[in-house]
């Protein structure tokens, strides 16, 4: 496997079998008639019933509709592009001259297709268990801040509102190291605020997952930190 699939692969916390199945998930329609499509349509079926599995278990007591409602909140296109910055997934996009030119490694849609199409990728190379594995540490702030009452704002958040507020200066997060076989890997994280001497670290499952825990610790150390629900 070349480099920049190495370094994907390490941030996905996943290592393909079968190297030809994530160059088709990264493979956009403007570049080739072989592309992602077939694969987005599987990923998105699966992604769906995993958040909905998910949430059945999590909260044992809501309704169809709220849980219907929470699962659209996590699945929709605003929610994987966020994951596929996660990434940084667009520099390893595979996008025809006008999608190239035209910033289309940048575009929300086509990211979220992407992360779609990879967890379709993850289920043919190694079956369901694999790609719940990577959906649910993906996921894994996401769904810890979830609840049934209006949204909580999730410890980044509210963090950096709090830095804006007081016109100080926004929290910087920095990868320390990714360790771990791949699909247990640990992300450690740090996070510094100019106007505060110590620089904490944090460790999951995910670089999100690490950068919350990491502002977790600092809304601790402000008196800010919310009680949990």
């Amino acid at each position: 496997m070349n480099n920049p699939l190495l370094k994907l692969s390490q941030r996905l916390g996943y290592t393909f079998s079968d190297e030809a199945l994530i160059n088709l998930a990264l493979t956009h329609r403007s570049l080739s008639g072989t592309n992602n499509e077939r694969l987005e349509f599987l990923g998105d079926s699966i992604l769906n019933f995993v958040i909905a599995e998910a949430l059945f278990r999590k909260f044992p007591h809501a309704k169809e509709g709220k849980l219907s409602r929470l699962r659209a909140r996590l699945v929709k296109g605003d929610t994987l592009a966020e994951i596929a910055k996660e990434f940084d997934l667009g520099e390893f996009l595979l996008l025809g001259s006008g999608e190239m030119k035209s910033g289309g490694h940048r575009r929300d849609s086509i990211l979220a297709d992407a992360v779609e199409a990879i967890i379709g990728a993850i289920y043919l190379d190694s079956g369901q268990t694999s790609a719940s594995e990577r959906i649910l540490a993906w996921y894994e702030s996401r769904l810890n801040a979830l609840t049934l009452e209006d949204p909580i704002k999730d410890p980044k958040t509210r963090l950096q509102e709090h830095q804006q507020a007081n016109r100080l200066s926004l929290p910087k997060y920095t990868v320390v190291s990714v360790g771990g076989p791949g699909n247990e890997q640990v992300f450690t994280v740090s996070c510094r605020i100019p106007q505060q001497e110590d620089v904490v670290t944090a460790e999951g499952s995910s670089r999100r997952a690490a950068e919350q825990a990491a502002a977790q610790v600092f809304l601790k150390r402000l008196g800010l930190e919310e009680s949990a629900s």
